[in-house]
This record gives structure tokens, sequence and C-alpha cells, in this order.
């Protein structure tokens, strides 16, 4: 699917732990300017602790009421809302060795998508978030399908792997170039 990025005002990305979303949003909003929500970032507060669902809730009505952005995160007890006010979903449906991978490379070190005071461990949590990696293809992404199925309209790009990701941010990129020569 060929999809011009520039069209595009209000886009969702997830996928699985560790495939990259942050990465993406990250280098999308550098390419867009769009604005950048980590969902993560606005979730937890200190000790891991989490807001309570109305306050959520009501945080991402405001979140996606806004007329431009970029929100990474799955989320998936409110993805709907952001589904249904997003015009571009994007799916990161990377394999879980790469996702796992991943996680262990960053863990330990601060994240840009996390509040600093947030701090991963290797410990129990550790291994349930593990687990949570490996179910995505039976729990989550059917989740994010049948959104799609609900709401059709709704573009569903889906990027099978970082060469794929990169490709892509490399091809926007340079679209970004000749729009600004234009310009």
């Amino acid at each position: 699917m060929a999809v011009n990025i520039f069209e595009h005002r209000r886009i969702m990305v997830v996928g699985n732990n560790g495939s990259g979303k942050s990465f993406l949003s990250r280098r999308l909003a550098d390419i867009t300017g769009l604005p950048l929500v980590h969902l993560d970032a606005e979730y937890w507060r200190p000790n891991w602790q989490a807001p309570p669902r109305d306050e959520w809730l009501a945080r991402q009505a405001q979140l996606t009421s806004a007329e431009r952005w970029i929100i990474d995160g799955n989320h998936s007890g409110t993805m709907e809302v952001r589904y249904a006010a997003a015009d571009l979903v994007i799916l990161l449906d990377v394999n879980r060795l790469t996702c796992l991978a991943g996680i262990v490379r960053r863990r330990g070190r601060p994240r840009p998508d996390m509040p600093a005071y947030i701090v991963e461990k290797w410990d129990g949590e550790f291994l349930r978030f593990c687990r949570g990696l490996w179910r995505f293809p039976k729990v989550r992404r059917p989740k994010i399908i049948a959104l799609h199925e609900k709401y059709p309209g709704v573009p569903l790009l889906v990027i099978k792997g970082r060469r794929e990701a990169n490709r892509l941010l490399r091809a926007w990129r340079d679209d970004a170039a000749k729009r600004a020569v234009r310009v």
C-alpha cells in the first residue's frame, strides 16, 4: 500500500512491544512536523502506577481531539478511542524475535517515550512483559484487525519489518525534501 504520509494529520502507530513504534513515530514527527504523543509517557505514574480508568479515558479524548497528532502506543483498553479519531493507522507487525531483541537492547536505558522516573528492570514484571510480547499475534493483532473492520474508512498500513519501515522512512524523508524545494 503506497501511502502519501503528508495527506494525514492524525496518525496512530501500534504494534508489539519492541517493534519500533516509538522509533518510527519520532522519525515520522521529524518528517511531517506533526506533534508526537507517546502514550506510555502520558500513562505511567511513578512506580508503574496506572491512572484511574475514567481519568485515562478523559485524557484519551483530550489527546485525540487535537487537529494534528501522531500517537504511539497500544493501550488496548482505549485503542478504539484513538482508532476512531485517526485518519491513518500504522501497524508494526514485526517478528517476535526481532521485538525481543529490541526490548533487550533498550532495557535499563532511559527512553524518550517513557517518563524519566520510570526505570525498566530485569524482574518478574519484565517476564510478564515478555509473555505479552509472545501473545501479540493471537491477542492484540486480532483486536487491531477488528477495529480496522469496524472503521474501514481509516487506512491501515501494515509494516512487516524494520527493513520495510526504514525504506518507507527514507521515501517519506525524500518526499519531504522535494516538497521543501518546491516551496
